[in-house]
């Protein structure tokens, strides 16, 4: 007998028990689907977040405080000199741009309406280095800083919450948790990434931030340091320079360990991609207990499906059937019947990845390894769950087949 008269009878004997053979893939499709499923989001997620942190270009620097540990204890905070003491040049230091940052969250108000809001302090600085772009207005200037002036740049977000038109904002006053502020700039749409977005933003000056609306201790201290090199080329030289000023800056001398964190786009590119990484494996693997909880039902019907067809059997070796033609017979089965299982399981998880991507605004992206991966995987879990049932088949003497009743 040829693999295709095998094949077609595999097909003639689950079709004749469609309702048995349905709810024994079931499992496989489960697990098939949401793997696919798992992977397309994941794919997709990290694509985001890699185009999000390029997007911007590829000499940013950022610089956290360090968080206390065994190592250090006590980590000072990042403060207003420190950015100033980066932003002198007095040789090359590779470095273009220098711009504190300040974050909060708050309420803005206007007229009765309302909008959440992130709140920035930071330095005019801030604009040419993230390379916002103003759809109205302008920006602040350091005499505003200097000034510590009530001044803000909102994103469109913040406009379209507040007032009828996003040009009509500029010029009014708006409340944000309770202090008032001119609105001085509009900034361009923005939208949303798997980060959030920034069209929330309300910017202000640091100095005005520090002074009126979050509090912090010591008084000058800044959450995060965003450092511009000139070119890429730069980044190596501007990231040891923040290194030196900053070790000098906080009384860090010999072998002390640094109290403060200098990321680049790419290490921080590269812990999303193993943050991603990690989370789709550990998911896929919760999955893949459903593609095992499958097999296990394919192996106990089959083991049914050899007992109800022991007669069968019988009489196929009695007509001069092979231990291996009839292994095969029933190996084919459990086969077809795994991968109808996972073909169902990829379009469901197509189906799935796509639905949920639209209800989080990210792009599922299906790759080929993935379809090919699942494809394979629901073989294996056919020929694995598989070999028991029919190798048994394989083995019934005949004569007690043609005896069973």
């Amino acid at each position: 007998m040829n693999l295709f008269h095998i094949l077609r009878e595999a097909f003639d004997s689950l079709w004749a028990n469609k309702s048995r053979s349905l709810l024994t893939i079931l499992g496989i499709v489960i697990g098939v689907g949401a793997v696919i499923a798992l992977m397309a989001l994941g794919n997709g997620v990290q694509e985001e977040i890699t185009g999000q942190i390029t997007s911007a270009g590829s000499n940013l620097i950022f610089v956290f405080r360090r968080s206390a540990d065994d190592e250090v204890r006590n980590p000072k905070h990042l403060t207003l000199g420190d950015a100033e003491a980066l932003a002198t040049k007095e040789f090359d230091t590779g470095i273009q741009f220098v711009a504190p940052v300040l974050n909060a969250g708050g309420v803005a108000t206007y007229d009765g309406s309302e909008s959440r809001v992130s709140i920035t302090g930071s330095t005019p600085n801030l604009q040419p280095l993230r390379e916002y772009d103003l759809d109205y207005g302008v920006w602040f200037t350091d005499v505003d800083m200097y000034n510590r002036e009530s001044v803000a740049v909102i994103g469109s977000l913040v406009a379209d919450d507040l007032f009828a038109t996003r040009e009509q904002a500029l010029g009014k006053s708006v409340r944000v948790n309770g202090q008032v502020f001119s609105i001085i700039g509009v900034l361009k749409e923005m939208g949303y990434t798997a980060a959030g977005t920034e069209d929330d933003s309300v910017i202000i000056p640091i100095t005005t931030a520090q002074s009126r609306l979050i509090s912090r201790t010591p008084r000058d201290r800044v959450d995060i340091i965003y450092v511009k090199s000139v070119t890429a080329d730069d980044i190596d030289l501007a990231q040891r320079y923040v290194s030196f000023i900053l070790r000098g800056q906080h009384g860090l001398k010999g072998d002390e360990p640094d109290d403060f964190q200098v990321f680049t786009q790419q290490s921080i590119l590269d812990i999303a991609t193993q943050i991603t990484g990690l989370m789709t494996t550990f998911l896929g693997a919760i999955a893949a207990v459903s593609l095992l909880v499958g097999g296990i039902g394919i192996m106990n019907i089959m083991l049914v499906s050899v007992t109800e067809r022991t007669r069968e059997i019988g009489l196929r070796k009695a007509l001069g059937a092979r231990q291996f033609t009839i292994l095969m017979q029933f190996l084919s089965e459990s086969v077809v019947l795994s991968l109808i299982g996972g073909i169902i399981g990829i379009i469901l998880g197509y189906t799935l990845s796509t639905v949920l991507g639209n209800l989080v605004d990210v792009t599922a992206v299906i790759q080929l390894n993935a379809i090919l991966l699942a494809t394979i995987t629901s073989a294996m879990v056919g020929i694995i769950f598989g070999v028991y049932p029919a190798n048994r088949a394989a083995k019934l003497p005949p004569v007690e087949a043609l005896r069973y009743e």
